[in-house]
């Protein structure tokens, strides 16, 4: 394939992607700050549910070990 097949191919490339760019909807600023704040509660309560199982799971292997001693 020559250079110019390529840089002919990459022209058609970033402008078909040019159009679908046009086609997408963006959201408004309502929407990102609602989407926003979902993720952040998200990340929050995911965050203390695997805070609680590695405690919990700390708290059952520390005293699995004190019973046998370790």
């Amino acid at each position: 394939m020559s250079a110019i097949e390529k840089l002919k191919e990459t022209q058609t490339f970033l402008e078909e992607c040019w159009v679908e760019l046009q086609k997408v909807t963006w959201p408004d600023w309502d929407q990102l700050r609602s989407a926003t704040i979902v993720v952040i509660l998200f990340t929050i309560a995911i965050s203390l549910v695997i805070w609680a199982m590695d405690s919990v799971s700390s708290w059952a292997i520390s005293l699995i070990m004190g019973l046998f001693g370790a």
